[in-house]
């Protein structure tokens, strides 16, 4: 996808004006890269989330979960590495003293196009000026990007601690626990859902780069010889998840880390790209063989043997991680841009006709909210008979009540925040006692019985 900033605005305004995701401390002013999830955001966040859990957790038995600590031991971030290398390349601008990323300028340097076809891509910081005001820039120095803070009344050196960088040091000292009370044995995995917290000096394009953020890690545990053999299977099954909630085939990439961007911890890495409207193809999912450089460092650092003993062939070993990582909001905003669709209108009046409509395209599984009860009129009778059907309808699926503005403006708000039914109480059904359910994809409209609502969505619901 070329950089479409117009596409992206109108996922933000979208966001906003339907309520699913705020610019953070907004009457303040906004804090920078922060953002907060209004009612459509947390379903949505929850729905991405529960269908992760699902699928990691729920439908295995080799997968066991785990809610660890913000705020652990700060030992676990010096045998982690982060304490000393978990830093980003920063440059100042001598002139305009604006500050950058080294390696985000080499990137977006190299992928501008060669008009003259002389030009070759920078091959260092050198070569490049200030993007602000074509200033010179100074030479790259490491910025450490872990959020420390004090535990304890006293604030110095002995009582200084870390908001995690990431979720997988939680799920890695407590490796032995699952072992020694779940009865795990290899290869078996260890999934956890959680914020993360890193001090990015250059965050951005909403979502997608923030400094507080959520991840949904899975740690699989395995003997030493297996590991190509689980690499090529997680990588299958993350691309599996994510086509499967209708992401599209030509909106996803594999792309293998050179052996310079690998992280120091990783004897390989690939990850999933989806093709942005913010410039290019960006991270969505990581798959990585770690090695046994974790379990190794922690068992050195806290002196607990963390080695595993093969039950059968009584083998003792350090085994390797294969690791998948996901954002929860990287995936909600590429599940965003991937339903986004402008129609031409499909519903109103003669007015709007005119125009264009949004239909946000979201998996039944991931959409706000599931089914919309729509009373034709205000009038009392038809307002009871249809608050009655949307309290039969909340303890299984997440509604909405709207009797605001004519049945075609309600049916495009339903739309735009991708609710996949609506059911329209009409003056019909106060003799016939049916309604009528329109589908968001198809527009088909189906007359049911109100006592066979429950069955039909229980129906639409079990095919996906």
């Amino acid at each position: 996808m070329e950089n479409n900033q117009s596409l992206m605005e109108k996922i933000e305004s979208l966001s906003k004006r339907r309520g699913f995701i705020f610019q953070s401390s907004e009457i303040y002013g906004g804090f920078g890269s922060s953002y907060d999830y209004g009612p459509l955001g947390v379903e949505l966040a929850n729905n991405v989330k529960r269908q992760w859990w699902r699928s990691m957790v729920q439908m295995r038995l080799d997968i066991f979960g785990l809610d660890a600590a913000i705020i652990m031991h700060p030992k676990v971030w010096e045998a982690s590495g982060h304490v000393e290398s978990f830093s980003d390349p920063l440059v100042d601008c001598k002139q305009c003293k604006r500050r950058f990323r080294a390696d985000h300028l080499l990137e977006a340097s190299s992928a501008k196009p060669d008009l003259d076809g002389q030009r070759e891509p920078p091959k260092n910081i050198a070569d490049i000026v200030c993007p602000e005001c074509g200033g010179e820039l100074t030479e790259p120095r490491n910025f450490n990007l872990l959020m420390k803070t004090f535990v304890g009344a006293v604030e110095d050196e002995t009582s200084t601690s870390y908001l995690r960088g990431e979720t997988c040091q939680g799920i890695y000292v407590n490796y032995k626990n699952i072992i020694d009370s779940s009865r795990a044995k290899i290869p078996f995995g260890i999934a956890q859902i959680g914020k993360a917290f890193r001090n990015e000096i250059t965050p951005g394009n909403f979502i997608f780069r923030t400094r507080e953020f959520e991840q949904m890690e899975m740690q699989y545990f395995i003997h030493p010889r297996e590991a190509e053999k689980w690499l090529k299977y997680w990588k299958e099954e993350r691309e599996k998840w994510y086509k499967g909630l209708g992401l599209k085939d030509n909106f996803l990439r594999w792309r293998e880390h050179g052996e310079q961007e690998r992280a120091h911890y990783a004897r390989a890495a690939w990850d999933i790209e989806f093709d942005s409207p913010f410039g290019g193809w960006k991270e969505l999912s990581g798959v990585h063989d770690r090695g046994h450089w974790d379990l190794s460092r922690h068992e050195k650092f806290s002196g607990v043997d963390l080695k595993y003993l093969d039950p059968e062939t009584k083998e003792k070993y350090t085994p390797q991680i294969i690791e998948t990582s996901d954002g929860v909001g990287r995936a909600m905003l590429a599940f965003l841009i991937n339903a986004y669709e402008e129609v031409a209108a499909r519903s109103g009046d003669d007015h709007a006709k005119h125009e264009k409509e949004v239909v946000l395209r979201l998996d039944k599984r991931l959409a706000p909210i599931k089914v919309a009860i729509l009373p034709l009129s205000k009038k009392t009778d038809l307002e009871a008979m249809a608050r009655d059907i949307q309290k039969a309808l909340a303890p299984d699926y997440m509604t909405q009540y709207d009797a605001t503005a004519s049945i075609g403006k309600r049916y495009r708000r339903q739309d735009e925040i991708g609710t996949p039914y609506c059911i329209t109480v009409d003056f019909d059904s106060l003799v016939d006692k049916q309604v009528t359910v329109r589908d968001r994809d198809t527009m088909k409209q189906n007359r049911i019985a109100i006592g066979d609502i429950k069955a039909y969505l229980a129906e639409q619901y079990s095919n996906v």
